[in-house]
């Protein structure tokens, strides 16, 4: 594996169909788009204009719970989606089962928008569907983005317990998320939690789709498990990928610490690892424009 911006790979992406007026959308703005799936409205947005680039968010993620500032910057090359899954925020159904259910759910997300090649990228629980996809479907992801997500296979190091019931919480606040998201012992960081906090919720009723009650969480917490389990053996199969992969993480991260990579270091034929200073789990937030311009420069490669 390869550290910071040494890309091994150049894969081409094919051309997509941005939404009509897009390029002039900026995120904080950008109105809500449905899409039929399985007799099911799917919400999403679309921004930018150029190489498609769909985001896949965490654990109790919206649309509305991404950084702003971080969606605007990546739509300056790209057509930046982003997507409810079945059952969550703006989207109607059930959250799947199981993780190959939700890869097919976001390949046919895809195509149903008129893309046929696409980049991925995954945070937190979004990382373990983004990787799925990969796998899945390889002619189709020209690149994958791994922010915050932990690989398949046991002997990972365990949440912590401070995090966990932080992240539990019905709504959090920017306590919360200067815990949840930054490094609180880094006076930067927080400073970067406030600015980005700040930019979520200039957007009215964020937390009104958010996930919260304990059903949904246990939704979620199976498919990470089984993910975990790695039955499959998927492990293996990103050793074998031919997709390049960049993994972003924070240098403080008490959910998913980077160091759950470094078994792997070495064996992904065409991964990337980047390790951010004073951050935790979100460092696409604590600094949106700069791993914005990493993402760019993978992306071309």
């Amino acid at each position: 594996m390869r550290t910071l911006l040494t890309v091994a790979c150049a894969l081409l992406l094919s051309g997509a169909l941005p939404c009509r007026g897009a390029a002039q959308e900026t995120a904080a703005g950008s109105p809500t788009r449905y899409v039929e799936i399985d007799g099911n409205q799917i919400g999403y947005r679309s921004i930018g204009a150029g190489t498609p680039l769909v985001l896949l968010t965490r654990f109790r993620g919206t649309l509305d719970t991404w950084d702003p500032l971080f969606l605007d910057r990546l739509a300056q090359a790209h057509q930046v989606v982003t997507v409810d899954y079945p059952g969550v925020g703006y989207s109607a159904g059930r959250l799947p089962s199981d993780i190959d259910q939700v890869a097919a759910f976001v390949n046919t997300f895809a195509t149903k928008i008129g893309l046929t090649r696409f980049a991925v990228l995954g945070w937190s629980w979004g990382g373990i569907a983004a990787q799925t996809v990969l796998l899945r479907y390889p002619s189709t992801v020209t690149h994958a983005i791994l922010v915050g997500t932990a690989p398949p296979g046991p002997g990972q190091a365990e949440i912590q317990q401070t995090w966990l019931t932080r992240a539990l919480k019905p709504v959090n606040d920017l306590d919360d998320e200067e815990i949840l998201f930054f490094e609180p012992k880094s006076e930067s960081s927080r400073r970067a939690a406030k600015s980005s906090h700040d930019r979520i919720y200039a957007r009215p009723d964020v937390t009104k789709r958010i996930p919260a009650t304990e059903s949904e969480f246990q939704l979620f917490f199976k498919l990470a498990d089984l993910f975990k389990g790695d039955a499959p053996g998927r492990r293996e199969q990103l050793t074998q990928s031919g997709v390049p992969i960049l993994i972003v993480c924070g240098d403080n991260d008490p959910s998913v610490p980077a160091t759950n990579w470094y078994p792997l270091i070495g064996r992904l034929p065409f991964g990337q690892l980047i390790v951010l200073p004073q951050s935790g789990h979100a460092p696409q937030h604590q600094y949106p424009e700069l791993i914005a311009k990493y993402i760019d420069a993978f992306v071309k490669q």
